[in-house]
């Protein structure tokens, strides 16, 4: 018998939510990315255009901006998704982060979300 995958839903990692749409925000991703509901993503600050959150980077990137919505996939030229900005509380295990992250670095962008009224249990 074959094994199935249930595959990641959209808002599946968030526990509650401002009232109405408050938490979230709509916003321009980088080019070429196949994203998924729960990744932490950062903000380039020269550019206003979202990505996993990344960091090694130097541009605005390396600090956590908020939790993808949506599974989302971009075209060469880029393109739009729901960003869970502010006032929520989300699932930790169903957050999706960078390769390679560290222990510490995690603590960093957990707090950053924390700043953003973004709490993880």
């Amino acid at each position: 018998m074959a094994t199935l995958t249930e595959s990641v839903h959209t808002g599946e990692f968030l526990v509650s939510e401002a009232n109405n749409t408050l938490s979230r925000e709509q916003v321009e991703l980088a080019p070429s990315l196949m994203l998924y509901s729960g990744t932490v993503l950062g903000k380039n600050t020269a550019t206003g255009i979202y990505s996993p959150v990344d960091p090694a980077a130097d541009d605005g990137s390396q600090m956590a901006a908020g939790v993808l919505y949506n599974n989302t996939q971009t075209d060469a030229t880029g393109g739009e998704a729901v960003l869970i900005a502010r006032l929520a509380e989300v699932d930790a295990s169903l957050l999706i982060w960078p390769d390679g992250i560290t222990d510490e670095q995690k603590a960093t962008a957990i707090t950053e979300l924390g700043a953003l009224d973004i709490a993880l249990r």
